[in-house]
């Protein structure tokens, strides 16, 4: 595997590096170098999806003829990271990156012509209905049911975790709608109006503080069957198809990268136990560099599993290994940034920068109620809002039982 870029991909770097420094405004780079979670402040992150609009560049994985990019897989991932790197905001990846793929397989052109475009836009803005209290690793254990009754579905029951579920103005969601005897039988996907009567939302406030997580309730809830994506009783064809874009295709590496290398410029500004700066404190530095090669061998794992499918190949359980190696490192990285924060990282200020809301202003006066530097206000929130990383898009246990079917034959 040749790791160096062709002169195309480095010109390519180039112009992407140009639009980052145009565009990227001190205010958006702000809300995704301060993000606590995956997904960063609400209206930053929809302010940056219009600027990439404007650019065409919204949703470069789409095939072109949706308003995709004709990209290599190469410039895919230069992209990403030359982003990461920038500081700039995540973008919601429920309607770009999820639902819009099923929509696109599995849709009728009606269904593509309304969604996708305004996805695109952001008038269409979705959240991810598949967790229930009782199902969510197994998520064919789900049970909220969806009655036939002529053409509509008349949905009852709950989801949780739901991200963004008070900004969002449609949902996609599994739903059941006959028992069989293989529980993946008789589950069918479906396009929920937010709007529609009988939804209730219920905030959940996590221990970061953050409240974009929620409860959602529907009672006696109508959904025209024009909105099923697929077939009727078959959604778990569609739920598997979505869930290969919900666990793989970024580049993880870079923002772990640069996670450790925040964190080591922090520690030179820590008091060590042993009175000299904690970069110097011979126990934290062996942690440290083994996070940063860690994450190093995650970027080459990237690069060969980004290889073998820019040759057409196979890449197999790739898209779980980086999950795990991902999430993983991520909450090594989070433990390390707490314990280099010191006293300062058991203040408890999940006001200083809050998720899916106002990104607090640390300059005079507002500085006067944060404790420590913001980078220690921060890491709390970060360490707790992580311990769910290797949780979400189906857990690391599930992620191993995929590889040892798919490689070890288990």
């Amino acid at each position: 595997m040749d790791l160096d870029w062709s002169p195309d991909d480095l010109a390519f770097r180039d112009e992407v590096r140009q639009f980052l420094d145009e565009k990227l405004t001190p205010d958006l780079r702000r809300a995704g170098q301060l993000a606590t979670s995956v997904y960063p402040d609400h209206e930053a992150s929809m302010e940056w999806q219009h600027i990439l609009h404007e650019r065409g560049w919204a949703a470069p994985a789409w095939p072109v003829k949706y308003g995709g990019c004709k990209w290599s897989l190469t410039q895919h991932y230069i992209f990403g990271r030359e982003c990461t790197l920038a500081g700039a905001p995540n973008l919601s990846p429920m309607g770009i990156r999820m639902v819009s793929h099923a929509i696109m397989a599995f849709g009728t052109e009606e269904q593509k012509n309304y969604f996708l475009p305004n996805i695109l836009t952001g008038e269409v803005f979705f959240c991810q209905g598949y967790s229930e209290p009782e199902a969510g690793s197994d998520l064919a254990s789900l049970s909220m049911a969806a009655v036939d009754d002529g053409d509509d579905l008349v949905v009852t029951g709950s989801k949780i975790w739901t991200t963004h579920a008070t900004e969002a103005n449609w949902i996609f969601a599994l739903v059941r709608t006959s028992k069989q005897a293989k529980k993946q039988q008789g589950i069918t996907f479906v396009l929920i109006d937010m709007r529609t009567p009988g939804i209730e939302i219920r905030p959940l406030v996590m221990t970061s503080g953050e409240q974009v997580q929620n409860q959602v309730f529907f009672d006696q809830v109508r959904v025209p069957k024009a909105n099923v994506l697929g077939k009727i009783d078959d959604g778990w064809t569609v739920a598997k198809f979505l869930l290969n874009f919900e666990r793989g295709g970024g580049a993880a590496a870079p923002t772990l990268q640069v996670m450790a290398e925040e964190l080591a410029q922090a520690a030179k500004t820590q008091t060590g136990p042993n009175g000299g700066a904690l970069i110097d404190d011979p126990a934290f530095a062996a942690k440290l560099a083994d996070a940063r090669i860690r994450a190093d061998v995650l970027e080459i794992l990237e690069y060969r599993t980004l290889a073998l499918v820019s040759s057409g190949k196979d890449p197999g359980p790739a898209a779980s290994t980086i999950k795990i190696l991902g999430t993983e490192l991520s909450q090594v990285l989070t433990e390390l940034a707490l314990e280099a924060a010191g006293p300062r990282g058991r203040a408890y200020q999940p006001h200083a920068t809050m998720p899916g809301g106002p990104i607090a202003d640390f300059t005079p006066p507002a500085d006067g109620f944060v404790s420590g530097a913001e980078w220690q206000a921060v890491a709390p929130l970060r360490y707790f809002n992580d311990r769910a990383g290797s949780i979400y898009a189906g857990s690391n246990e599930i992620q191993r039982n995929i590889i040892a079917k798919a490689t070890l034959g288990l």
